[in-house]
Formats: structure tokens, C-alpha cells, sequence
């Protein structure tokens, strides 16, 4: 007996519809990131594993798919390693690529291989699937798009407004309330040194990272259990309770900061960004996230989250600044600075909301009913006339029943079927019903070339 067809979970399959609503997403999203100058590149869905190790922490780590060696994968292991040595550490040793976690590391190895090849600053954009070991559940997939938008070879914090003009302007174009957070990784950098826990940094961010899933007291418990004093963890305490309007905020920071340069330094920044929003508001809320830390290792200045404010959901876009990620591929002292759009996440809120707007789901314009050989040959060039001007339009293939071929148009919502019957060839028109009104007129065939082209 057959297996029953499946597919590993977390991953999905698209019905026409689907995609249909998916290229609505894309289109909106491509078509802003082209308007600010951004120009696109792919890269292979495959890294070599060295690209993607120690890249993402420890916890990024974990969730890598790996693509094991080809042939005899254990050929060079000693029974004694494969025995012995840690399944974590087993699969870097039978396995010499991965699929890629995200597409800012791939990115940054592209910029250093092509680094003869391109103007800086680079403003790329980048829209391809992603693969993540992780578990399963709503609004996370092990396999999901990413859109991605960078500039690299700049440090002006024009950029971070650039990014954030491009959040307001995507959500807008797709109907959707955003909530913009923005916080500074040199902010918590500098929370870490006055709580006296500098090197503890990394901890720290990872840890808080997680109080929305884990809330307040998770985050302290994982602190304690990695080694946090509690003088530090009581010090840290109020930014997890800090309330209030982004002004309250930075003045409680000039409090917290006072006596650290480079917490100093990021609050200077944050307040660089909002001095150029105040020149062109965004129409999303913008908040300062005291909280927000994006959990990944290479993020070293301005960090943004943003959040639906209508649907529960985890963070539909995110990203920020980092300094020297192209250092780990040889080319040191780039900085760089993007955003990553979950088009997954974004589809599921509005699927939720009913956002989509109706043309998002139509394909084809008109449907040419088929009568037969005779008529087929008349429809054919009028066919090619309608496509020429752009306009999405089929012919049922086999002559069958009217009733068949009119529940076709029907199931596909396709807006309007054309008739050319032996009568209509006879006085050189064609009838055109709209199928929601039932109306029915009569037209030549350049008048309904220019009938559907109004109708798009």
C-alpha cells in the first residue's frame, strides 16, 4: 500500500489563491523597496556550514539545518567518533553545508566575494525563502520567506530613518496598524556595564529578548541560572518595568547611562533617528522598546521590531545595525544596516483581518467560451490581441456543455465570459457577460480590448 502523500511539518503548500494573495505581499513589499533604490540579488539556498556556524549564538546554532556530506558521509570518522562524539558536534563533521538560517549572513558573504564588483554604499534588497529547525506552531515555520533590505558601506543613521520611512510605507500599502519599536544595542550595551555585568552582555540580551514569551520572572530566573548576581538582576529590574512616552523613556536612560560612554553613545543615536522622523513622521506608533534586544549575536547598534497592532503575533519585521559582520568573511570595518520583512507572519494577519484586497485573488480577465473548431479559430486571434495589451484572457479547451464551461468561470472567479457563437461571427461582434451583474452586451473585438482594459 501507498504511503500517504505529506510534507514535513512546518513546512507548506500554496493553492493559486494563495499565491495569489503572497505575490500581493511581495509585489507591495518589492515595489517600495525599488522606489527607495534598492537593487535585488539572490543567493543560493545552501551555505557552506563555516558561513552559518557561530553566526547566530548558540541558540541560532541549534536550529541550522544541515545538509549532510555526499556519498559515504562517515568514511573519514573513526568508529570511536562516531561513537563517542556529540550528535551537535557529529553533525559539523559529517556535514559541510547547511541551508541558510536567514539572508543577512549570506548577504555579508556575497558583499566580500563580490566586493570588486560593487559600488558602496550597497543598497540591496532580497526576497527568498529561509530554513530554521524549529518547533512548529502558529505563526512559526521551518520554512518561510524572508524580504530583506540593506545598505552596507555606510554608518549614517539616515539609513536607520530610510528603514523605517520603508516599515511605515509597506504596512500602509497592505492595510495593516503597525507598532514600530526601536531600541539601541550600544543602549543595552551600556545597561549591562552599570548593573556590573559586562560580560555578561550577551546573556543578558538573549534573556530579555524572551519577556514576552517567558514574562518578567522567566527572565530573571534564566539571568540567575546563567550566572547573574542578584545586585545585577534587582539593577535590571526597572527597564523590564520601565513604562511610560519615548521621552519618559530617555530621560530614565540619561538617568540609568549617565556614567557610561557607550550606553551614552547609543542613547545619542536613538535620539539622531527620532530628530530625522520629526522632520517626516511615520504613520505607525513608534516606541522605544527598552526591552527590545534581537536575540542574534551580530546586531551592534540600532535594533527594530515591529509587531501588529491588531492580530496577536509575534514580530512580522525586524533588524538593525551591525558594525563588522563582514569581518568574520575577511573584509573588516564595513558597517551595514536592514530590515527583514516575515512574509509568512504578514500573510497570516491578514488572511485574519480579511486585508486582502479582492484583485489580489482574480487571474484571468475573461473567459472565451468554446463553441467549437470553427469559432476557436476566431477567438484565437482576438486572444492575442487582448494579451498584447496585457490583459489575462483563456479559452475553455474542449467544447463542452455551456453549464461545464460557465461553472468554470465561476469556480475561478473570472470576471467576464465572451461569446463568439456562429450568429456573432456572422455580424463580426462577440457577447460579453459580466458575471456578477448577469449584464450582457455586444462588442467588436477591438471595442472589447478596450472594455477589459478599462476593467482592470
Amino acid at each position: 500500500m501507498a504511503d500517504k502523500p505529506s510534507i514535513p511539518k512546518g513546512t507548506r503548500d500554496f493553492s493559486p489563491l494563495e499565491m495569489a494573495r503572497r505575490n500581493h505581499i511581495f509585489d507591495s513589499i518589492r515595489r517600495i523597496f525599488k522606489v527607495h533604490g534598492f537593487l535585488p540579488i539572490e543567493t543560493p539556498a545552501m551555505e557552506n556550514l563555516s558561513s552559518l556556524m557561530g553566526k547566530y549564538g548558540d541558540e541560532g546554532d541549534k536550529l541550522l539545518f544541515k545538509v549532510l556530506n555526499s556519498g559515504d558521509f562517515k568514511a573519514k570518522l573513526s568508529p570511536e567518533e562516531l561513537a563517542e562524539t556529540p550528535a551537535g558536534r557529529l553533525g559539523t563533521l559529517i556535514s559541510g553545508k547547511g541551508l541558510r538560517y536567514d539572508l543577512t549572513v549570506p548577504f555579508a558573504r556575497f558583499v566580500v566575494q563580490h566586493r570588486n564588483e560593487i559600488v558602496f554604499p550597497f543598497k540591496r534588497y532580497q526576497i527568498q525563502p529561509v530554513w530554521r529547525a524549529d518547533r512548529p506552531q502558529r505563526g512559526r515555520y521551518r520554512e518561510f520567506y524572508q524580504c530583506d533590505v540593506d545598505v552596507i558601506g555606510s554608518k549614517a543613521l539616515l539609513n536607520e530613518f530610510e528603514l523605517i520611512q520603508i516599515i511605515d510605507e509597506v504596512f500602509e500599502a497592505l492595510g495593516l496598524k503597525v507598532v514600530i519599536k526601536l531600541n539601541n544595542r550600544k543602549v543595552l550595551a551600556g545597561i549591562a556595564e552599570v548593573i556590573g555585568a559586562p560580560e555578561r552582555m550577551t546573556d543578558i540580551t538573549v534573556a530579555i529578548d524572551k519577556l514576552e514569551k517567558i514574562g518578567q520572572e522567566g527572565v530573571m530566573s534564566e539571568l540567575e541560572q546563567k550566572g547573574l548576581s542578584k545586585d545585577s538582576i534587582e539593577k535590571l529590574t526597572p527597564l523590564l518595568l520601565m513604562k511610560g512616552s519615548n521621552l519618559e523613556k530617555l530621560k530614565f536612560l540619561d538617568g540609568m547611562l549617565k556614567d557610561s560612554e557607550i550606553g551614552n553613545e547609543g542613547l545619542s543615536e536613538l535620539r539622531s533617528v527620532l530628530t530625522y522622523l520629526e522632520t517626516d513622521p511615520v504613520g505607525a506608533e513608534l516606541q522605544i522598546d527598552l526591552t527590545l534586544a534581537r536575540g542574534l549575536n551580530y546586531y551592534t547598534g540600532s535594533i527594530l521590531e515591529v509587531k501588529s497592532a491588531e492580530v496577536a503575533i509575534g514580530s512580522i519585521c525586524g533588524g538593525g545595525r551591525y558594525d563588522d559582520l563582514t569581518g568574520i568573511f575577511g573584509l573588516e570595518g564595513v558597517s551595514g544596516v536592514g530590515i527583514s520583512f516575515g512574509a509568512d507572519r504578514i500573510y497570516d494577519v491578514m488572511l485574519e483581518l480579511e486585508r486582502f484586497p479582492k484583485k489580489a485573488v482574480l487571474d484571468s480577465s475573461v473567459l472565451f467560451v468554446n463553441f467549437g473548431e470553427e469559432e476557436v479559430k476566431h477567438i484565437i486571434p482576438i486572444l492575442g490581441m487582448l494579451r498584447k495589451r496585457g490583459i489575462a484572457a483563456e479559452l475553455y479547451p474542449d467544447q463542452a456543455k455551456m453549464k461545464k464551461q460557465m461553472s468554470y468561470a465561476n469556480s475561478r472567479e473570472i470576471p467576464f465570459v465572451a461569446m463568439l457563437g456562429e450568429q456573432e461571427i456572422k455580424d463580426g461582434v462577440l457577447a460579453l457577460k459580466e458575471m456578477e451583474s448577469g449584464k450582457q452586451e455586444y462588442l467588436s473585438p477591438e471595442e472589447l480590448v478596450e472594455r477589459l482594459s478599462s476593467a482592470k
